[in-house]
């Protein structure tokens, strides 16, 4: 058998990954700053929506921002275990940082059933009491983000990535965190997913030097 057989050229993943990146490049047709170039065409690469080169939406300097936190030893929060299994462990490794997720830890399920609360705003809740800079990640759940946002001084050493996907809140809270003034990168409308913040994140974090040799 050769690679031939099946009809298609086969490549190993680094190739095709290079190949995608090269056809996301020449069929992107909205102007691009270099600067965010990378994550956006990360996004498309993971979805196949060229949308997100439009409704995609950067706070200034949050790319750099995000980076140099992410180097400082930023904790990242993110908002499902499915985002948090996305994030590249290697390079989480690499700069010796941390990426949890509170959905399933039983004190935060506890408490939300008593309180008749979402688990993710219990997981803010919580993850607001860790010392440090912290990265938030929300792919899903657009009340994660409440607890912060309805704070009268969010933390000056916080970022965010807001992409949840779905109909209720989600337009909504978007806006709000938009309006907020915290740094952010946020999806516009419906559309995200977890696995549109995972890629975010990863694209962040190979965009570091040394991160993905």
């Amino acid at each position: 058998m050769n690679e031939t057989d099946y009809g298609v050229t086969f490549m190993d993943p680094a190739g095709i990954e290079k190949r995608s990146m090269e056809i996301i490049e020449s069929e992107l047709t909205v102007p691009l700053p270099e600067e965010i170039k990378p994550i956006v065409k990360r996004v498309i690469h993971t979805t196949a929506d060229f949308s997100f080169a439009e409704n995609m939406r950067f706070t200034p300097g949050v790319v750099e921002l995000i980076r140099n936190m992410l180097i400082a030893g930023a904790t990242i929060i993110t908002d499902t275990n499915m985002a948090l299994t996305g994030i590249s462990k290697p390079s989480l490794t690499k700069l010796g940082i941390s990426a949890l997720c509170y959905m399933s830890d039983q004190e935060v399920m506890r408490e939300a059933k008593s309180r008749g609360l979402t688990r993710a705003v219990v997981s803010m809740e919580k993850a607001l009491r860790l010392p440090g800079p912290k990265l938030f990640v929300c792919g899903n759940a657009p009340t994660f983000l409440l607890p912060l946002l309805n704070l009268d001084t969010p933390p000056a050493d916080i970022a965010v990535i807001g992409v949840p996907v779905g109909f209720v809140n989600v337009v909504e809270v978007k806006g709000k965190l938009w309006a907020s003034g915290i740094p952010c990168i946020v999806a516009m409308g419906r559309r995200g997913g977890s696995n549109v913040a995972a890629a975010i994140v990863n694209a962040l974090l190979y965009g570091i030097p040394g991160v993905r040799s």
